[in-house]
């Protein structure tokens, strides 16, 4: 099936969307974008998920991270699905998201981009696309896959995190541990040696002693 792995460049597609027609580059700009698909306008579990990622557009904004959805009916079916995902958070009922949706009634750029789900399909008989997520660097890569099938929803608090880890992790020489959350302490890479981690790393580098007497868990503070 055709779709994107790690390190992929994203299609420069062309598409319809709810705030007009888009090249993704253009769009992306020197930004980071998270793209996610939904099998389908004016279902349940889709609906939740947009209602919170609309509910934590914001905090994506403050990261840099521009966000856009896709789903295989019209901008107009969009538009007015927008309306219920807004009276589902408990907002005026208005057509206008913080992110604009993808129209892909043709799906075409949902099998371009491995998204449909072969298990799931509509009333006439064709699949629906999958819940992914991707989340594209400045570089326009790919830096995180993301696939759940159309009966699970997402968590997008858990999709923030993600994204401080990807960002924290491309600038700095860390890894974060299981589990790990802005402020927690992170992991320094295996490949940096022990002086120059000290160098890097004013505030510390501690070492759990383990029985196999390797020196491989080596934690720091949160570096800024």
């Amino acid at each position: 099936m055709p779709g994107l792995l790690l390190g992929d460049e994203a299609p420069d597609f062309e598409a319809e969307t709810t705030q007009g027609r888009i090249r993704f580059h253009d769009f992306l700009g020197d930004s980071w974008g998270i793209l996610f698909s939904h099998p389908r306008d004016f279902t349940p579990v889709c609906t939740t998920e947009l209602g919170r990622a609309a509910k934590l557009a914001a905090e994506f904004s403050k990261r840099n991270v521009k966000m856009i959805a896709l789903s295989i009916d019209s901008v107009q079916d969009h538009l007015s699905w927008s309306k219920d995902i807004n009276a589902y958070n408990g907002e005026q009922p208005k057509e206008k998201l913080p992110f604009p949706i993808i129209a892909d009634a043709n799906r075409e750029l949902a099998v371009k981009l491995g998204m449909l789900d072969p298990d799931e399909r509509d009333k006439d008989g064709m699949p629906l696309t999958a819940r992914v997520v991707f989340v594209f660097g400045p570089d326009k890569k790919l830096k995180l896959s993301i696939l759940y099938p159309a009966t699970t929803g997402r968590n997008f608090d858990e999709i923030l995190r993600v994204v401080d880890s990807l960002q924290l992790t491309a600038y700095k020489k860390v890894a974060t541990p299981v589990d790990w959350k802005p402020g927690d302490s992170v992991m320094v890479v295996p490949t940096l040696p022990d002086e120059e981690a000290k160098k890097l790393f004013p505030k510390g580098v501690f070492t759990k002693d383990l029985p196999s007497g390797k020196k491989y868990l080596r934690y720091t503070p949160q570096p800024e």
